[in-house]
């Protein structure tokens, strides 16, 4: 189970964070695959192999391990992300072998498209942050495809630091964790 600790439940607006559990995992899957139908009919393939049903990231593995992480308003599902405490064999190829042990890695946050557009998926970024205790880890990590430019720009206000590319075309982030808090 995960050493992680939720510190702060409320997000914004009536928005509540909570670990995901086992029996998430179907609504959760199908956030993603809507949010990856999303991007692929505005031109992006980031996401794509969940809809050839690949899960690179182990979404059923990452609940059993207390890694994913749901926003919730009125008990229906609005968000979700994921942190790894420890790096996947993905965030290795991408980021080399520095690095690792000190930094938490986010992957698949997702908003629902019935509550997008009001700053929800900002709101869960900065939740990562300041909502939850990660033990002995200083930093965020995070990628996406190098050909989202509202994505990165996104990154980049909420605080991230472009670190460079990989050869396969993803741009990498990261983010100092405020540890006066």
């Amino acid at each position: 189970m995960s050493s992680f600790k939720i510190t702060k439940e409320t997000v914004a607006n009536d928005f509540y964070a909570g670990l995901a559990d086992r029996e998430d995992a179907e609504q959760i899957t199908g956030l993603l695959v809507r949010t990856a139908e999303w991007l692929r009919d505005r031109g992006s393939d980031q996401w794509s192999g969940l809809l050839e049903g690949h899960d690179s990231h182990d979404i059923v593995g990452s609940i059993e391990s207390g890694h994913v992480f749901v926003f919730q308003k009125d008990q229906e599902l609005a968000g979700v992300v994921m942190l790894l405490p420890e790096p996947s064999e993905w965030d290795r190829t991408l980021w080399g072998d520095e690095g690792h042990e000190e930094s938490i890695y986010l992957h698949r946050l997702a908003v629902s498209r019935r509550f997008a557009g009001n700053g929800l998926g900002a709101e869960i970024l900065t939740w990562t942050e300041t909502g939850v205790e990660y033990p002995g880890k200083k930093r965020i990590r995070l990628d996406c495809v190098a050909d989202n430019d509202a994505l990165h720009s996104f990154y980049r206000r909420m605080g991230y630091e472009f670190k460079g590319s990989d050869a396969s075309g993803f741009h990498l982030f990261e983010k100092e964790l405020n540890k006066s808090e």
